[in-house]
């Protein structure tokens, strides 16, 4: 959802760039079409039938190039300006961290809460801390008028202030594997009391969730596993539990059943063998996953009938 009026502080800086930049490149483009059809009038032939030498003109080549000098500079002063304002955030901006992965978002609060889609308050400045498990994602809310690269290693940041209540797209807009165009997920902007709310009853809610269920949405297992039996990107989990699986281990095809073993070795070495029929793209959990998370979603897939 795209809409007009909810940009807020951050959104607004970007739109006077833009605004800029556009009365800058339209000015121009007026110009030279006015000055093309003038000097196709102008120097016709019919006008013209003996052409003439034009002699060298020191000023009129001073301004054709200090002119798009002050042009430039000028786009790239409210261009940095809007970029350092939206690199600095008010001190008293809500922190939220953002984790990107192949394929999903992953939002965390600063008293623990987790959420699949960014809840925020209205009229509050919100920080945002971007990093990535994998590959470069980048991390997109045109309703808002922000865009930053999220980078494995890496912790980048920005801000914005929403100014009305609603739901608004956020996309990954660097191409990042097979499911890139399904990385998609909501800013939800609550109004205050709304999400007061939400922020202290968040963690009841989810305590009532097994925890294996959590860490299947939580660690974007959903975007390539489904779990009621339908076909996606990587073999379904629904039933896997104590049957066979056809896998390829080093390139040699082999039958082996899908025990807690099985499972516990898909989860940190995906590509060791991988099931007949899918790509070898699932990113290892290695180092992403506690023991007990572990072992929470192995229960979890077990019970998946």
């Amino acid at each position: 959802m795209f809409a007009s009026g909810a940009t807020g502080l951050s959104g607004e800086v970007v739109n006077q760039v833009f605004f800029t930049i556009l009365v800058i490149t339209v000015f121009l483009l007026g110009l030279i079409t006015f000055l093309m059809v003038y000097f196709v009038i102008r120097y016709h032939q019919k006008r013209n039938p003996q052409p003439t030498d034009v002699k060298e003109n020191i000023w009129l080549e001073i301004i054709w190039m200090v002119v798009p000098t002050l042009l430039v500079l000028t786009m790239f002063y409210y261009g940095l300006t809007g970029f350092n304002f939206l690199k600095k955030a008010p001190e008293d901006a809500m922190k939220v961290r953002v984790i990107a992965r192949q394929w999903s978002w992953l939002f965390e609060y600063e008293n623990g809460l987790k959420s699949l889609d960014l809840k925020v308050p209205v009229g509050k400045p919100i920080k945002l801390m971007l990093t990535s498990q994998d590959v470069i994602h980048s991390f997109y809310a045109p309703a808002f008028r922000i865009k930053q690269d999220v980078v494995p290693g890496m912790v980048n940041s920005l801000w914005f202030q929403p100014t009305a209540v609603g739901t608004f797209d956020v996309f990954c807009s660097q191409y990042c594997g097979l499911q890139h165009a399904k990385m998609l997920t909501k800013i939800v902007v609550l109004s205050e009391e709304e999400f007061k709310k939400w922020y202290q009853t968040g963690k009841e809610m989810e305590a009532k969730v097994p925890p294996g269920a959590q860490l299947f949405q939580e660690k974007g297992c959903k975007a390539c596993h489904s779990i009621d039996g339908a076909p996606g990107l990587g073999p379904t989990v629904k039933g896997l539990f104590g049957k066979t699986a056809t896998v390829l281990t080093d390139g040699k095809e082999r039958t082996i059943a899908a025990d807690e073993i099985y499972l516990r070795k898909s989860l940190l070495e995906p590509n060791a063998d991988i099931v007949k029929g899918f790509p070898p793209i699932m990113p290892s959990q290695k180092g992403l996953l506690a023991d007990q998370e572990l072992d929470a979603l192995i229960s979890y897939l077990k019970e998946l009938k």
